[in-house]
Parts: C-alpha cells; structure tokens; sequence
C-alpha cells in the first residue's frame, strides 16, 4: 500500500461520481441475481455496465486479477473468481468491484442472500452490515482508526461470530488501495488520526465460525479454515468535521432488493 492520499473537496466529488457509478452497478446485479444463474454472468453484467458509464473496471488486470468483479460464494470471504458456478438457492454471494472514473477509484462490495437463506445465515449477513455502519459512524475528523476497528469488533464480537485479521479496509481514491490500513478489530483511540481530506474503504469481512482463512492456490481467492460461511459489507467514507461523508450508499441496491 502506498502513503496517505489527501484529497482536495473538488477530488472528493469526483470519487464520488465514482462511487455513484458502483453503488447503481450493485442495484443492476441486484435485479438478476437469482438461483440458476452464474458467477461469470454477474461479472460481464459488471463489465458492460461499467464501460457504458464511462469507466473502467478497477479491479481488472490489478495485480494480474483476470476479472471485473471479486465474487465469493458460501465459505469463500473475498477475492473469488467469477466462473461457471451456477448459484443456488441459500447461497451467500458476495459481489465486491471497483471503478475508475476519470481517473478516480471507488470500490465496494455487498453479500447477497439468494432465495431462501438459513436463519443464521441471515443473521450473519444483518450483523456484519451492522457492524459497517457502526464503524462508519467513527469515521470523523479527530478521531482514529482504531475507534472504527474497535466499534465493529465490539458488535461482532456479541454474536460470537469470527473477524477476519488477514484483511483490512483501507485509503482508496486515487489508487485502489492507499494508507491508512483499516482493520476490523483494535482498540478504541489507538492507530492513524483520522483527518479531513482521508478517503476510506471499511470493510468487515465476518465470519459464522472461527475468524481464521486460508488463501488458495490461485494466488487470489480466500476461504473461512473451517468451511462455515463468510459475509463482506464496504462503504467508502470521506473523512471530515462532525459526521461521516459516506460516498457509497447502498440505497440503491436495497431498493431493488426490498421489490423482490
């Protein structure tokens, strides 16, 4: 990762017409996602969509990353290949992809319950979209990074569900990945001070069982170590005086899925 990246209020917006891009990509896969589809579908979905709106993916070619979009199914936490699986009723689908527009960089992700889910996945899916929004309410001048880690950890940890350490959020707007470092986990007041013209990703990646992952041998994809299931929720907020800028909304995405 590279340094601190502050930006200007006019780069802000430009982030955020990013952003904007992304947040109605997640609403386009909302529509669709459904069982009998594939993963490969969903990230040709992204690739279009992206291109007709001007931009490019982020996440394509980052690294040697082949694809659009990171999908992750089941017990797989980030990082996974779209291929030919085909989705399943009860699967937990998280969809994770960036844009550049302009030269500017958002990146996001959200889990999909598909069809009928199990009561715990359910739970672990509210609870880790809870413990985004509790950190993200951290993300203020004058406070640290540790105050955002603390706060998801706190919640988490209530429900006895596992934090993923290996994988962090992090600073994000001209590159995709910048400083500071954004774990899930910390202690109230300690790490980076959090200051006006920051850009940050916060991303819990919480898991059903232990917090524990095993990296693949594809250089890329990341699973829980014991098989159970793993939910990935991330915002982008512009640090600044009194409350959170959040750049990504999931209003859009979570209008189409309230239709359903």
């Amino acid at each position: 990762m590279s340094k601190v990246i502050y930006k200007t209020a006019e780069q802000i917006e430009q982030v955020r017409a990013s952003a904007d891009v992304l947040s109605h990509l997640l609403a386009e896969i909302a529509k669709v996602i459904k069982p009998g589809i594939t993963t490969l579908s969903l990230d040709k979905l992204a690739y279009e969509y992206i291109k007709d709106h001007g931009g490019t993916p982020a996440f394509l070619n980052y690294h040697g990353f082949p694809y659009s979009l990171c999908i992750s199914v089941n017990d797989q936490v980030v990082h996974g290949f779209p291929s030919e699986y085909v989705i399943e009723d009860g699967d937990l689908v998280s969809v994770d992809g960036g844009v550049n527009l302009n030269g500017y960089i958002s990146d996001s992700a959200y889990t999909f319950g598909v069809g009928d889910i199990s009561e715990e996945a359910q739970l672990l899916l509210d609870v880790t979209k809870a413990s985004l929004y509790k950190g993200v309410e951290q993300a203020v001048a004058g406070k640290r990074v540790g105050d955002i880690s603390s706060a998801i950890q706190e919640y988490v940890t209530a429900y006895n569900f596992g934090i993923v350490r290996e994988l962090v959020g992090h600073g994000v707007g001209i590159e995709l990945h910048e400083k500071p470092e954004v774990p899930n986990y910390g202690k109230r007041g300690s790490g980076v001070k959090l200051e006006q013209g920051m850009v940050i990703c916060i991303e819990p990646m919480i898991n059903a069982g232990r917090g524990g992952v095993k990296f693949w041998d594809d250089g890329w994809t990341v699973s829980t170590v014991d098989g159970k299931l793993s939910a990935h929720f991330e915002q982008m907020v512009a640090i600044q005086k009194g409350k959170p800028d959040v750049l990504l909304t999931f209003e859009h995405v979570e209008k189409v899925l309230d239709k359903k």
